[in-house]
């Protein structure tokens, strides 16, 4: 079976042969990539955009393409179109895996070569994001903290929503109604793409982790790091950074050597001149937040984290917090139930289907920072609690991200989307 993959990243084998830094996001694919070819399928991978330079080559028994667009993958690029041509005539799938409908690369693909076989993987959901991207700020902040890099960029925080709704409408909606093959992760995904596409197979999957997840220790509560909570990224309003700043003055008499660790850039950095100049938005709230309660001492960004070092602050964390103003299946805690770190998380999207509340995690409303500091108390004074969710989201996590159930599953989606083809050809 020959399979092409539309991906929104460049894969690891293919980043160090250009000479670049290997990516730290899509993890969960470059697993289930070496998995497929083990296991038969000779599989093609595809990205674009415009720093890209077209390039053709086989790494590790899996084919690989870039295209050099004209357009940013934000938008529908028509240059792309015969390039997509070129490739299917050269690769002639039996399938087409879209990895996202966040990007509009692969819809040039779905337009220009209508009649092959696609398979949409949902993973975040542009138009529900657009929703709710303010995330609670009230907007006379949002106006308030608009910096010169906002005015500059045109990219504030109102504007970065209205930007979330364009791709909304022009992509994620064009993918989701252009194709026959759905593949989503929770009810609350599946049933938000039925609203747009009653007539296709939805398929419903769960992703295998990056390698370094499976060969770790678990998370030991003797060895973690004692009233420390590590986000696994922050970087604008939707993923609620300034939530966990509000629940910070309900905690820090009682808990003064607290520490909140947040992989990713430093978003409020202003120690130099460039600093200043790059500062957004939603930094600068941030900033206000901190000044205001006097936070400073407790923030930490670590930088970008590779999977290996994304490990390390799991297991010295003494509890993960997801905060997101919306959400559908967070990686964050996928990798903490896995490796049994604690974890916290605002009940929003696909996140109750992801947490019993109380027995693999606890569940909060996302603007009840009150409910989220006790939570974050019960957590910090209680082992037994700690120990009872760490070694049930151990015994979840195992099960649902069993790389060999997942694989099985996969293969399982493409024999039924061959055996589909078939039947409607015959029809």
């Amino acid at each position: 079976m020959k399979v092409l993959w539309i991906t929104n990243t460049i894969f690891p084998e293919l980043a160090k042969v250009l000479g670049n830094d290997p990516p730290v996001v899509g993890g969960w694919m470059y697993g289930l990539a070496n998995d497929l070819t083990k296991s038969g399928i000779k599989l093609s991978v595809a990205t674009a955009g415009p720093l890209l330079n077209d390039f053709h080559d086989s790494i590790e028994g899996v084919e690989y393409f870039l295209l050099k667009g004209q357009k940013s993958i934000l938008e529908y690029d028509s240059t792309l179109e015969d390039k997509w041509k070129g490739i299917v005539e050269i690769v002639n799938p039996d399938i087409v895996h879209i990895h996202g409908t966040e990007y509009a690369h692969g819809l040039a693909l779905v337009k220009a070569c209508l009649n092959l076989n696609y398979l949409m993987s949902i993973q975040g959901l542009v138009g529900e994001c657009s929703v709710h991207y303010t995330a609670g700020i009230p907007k006379k902040e949002i106006l308030r903290n608009k910096t010169f890099r906002d005015y500059l960029r045109n990219d504030g925080i109102l504007e970065a929503k209205d930007k979330f709704y364009q791709r909304s409408i022009k992509v994620e909606k064009e993918y989701l109604i252009s194709v026959n093959h759905i593949l989503h992760r929770s009810q609350w995904d599946g049933n938000y793409a039925r609203t747009l596409n009653e007539h296709a197979n939805y398929y419903c999957c769960n992703d295998s982790l990056r390698d370094a997840f499976y060969i770790s220790e678990k998370w030991n509560i003797q060895n973690k790091k004692d009233y420390s909570i590590f986000l696994s990224q922050a970087g604008y309003p939707l993923k609620g950074l300034h939530k966990i700043l509000e629940a910070l003055p309900f905690l820090v008499d009682q808990f003064p050597t607290l520490k909140v660790r947040i992989a990713g850039n430093n978003i409020i950095k202003v120690n130099t001149f460039k600093d200043k100049l790059r500062l957004g938005g939603y930094g600068k709230y941030l900033r206000s937040l901190i000044k205001k309660n006097k936070l400073e001492k407790y923030i930490e960004f670590t930088g970008p984290l590779d999977e290996q070092e994304m490990v390390y602050e799991y297991l010295n964390a003494h509890i993960v917090v997801s905060s997101s103003s919306i959400d559908n299946v967070p990686n964050s805690i996928l990798e903490a139930q896995f490796l049994g770190v604690p974890v916290i998380a605002s009940q929003v999207g696909g996140v109750p289907e992801m947490i019993v509340h109380g027995e693999t995690g606890m569940l909060y409303p996302f603007d009840a920072v009150e409910i989220l500091a006790e939570y974050i108390k019960d957590l910090f004074s209680d082992d037994d609690k700690a120990l009872k969710l760490s070694k049930n989201g151990i015994n979840l996590g195992v099960k649902r991200q069993d790389r060999t159930t997942n694989l099985e599953k996969v293969l399982e989606v493409y024999q039924n989307m061959l055996q589909a083809k078939t039947v409607n050809n015959d029809a």
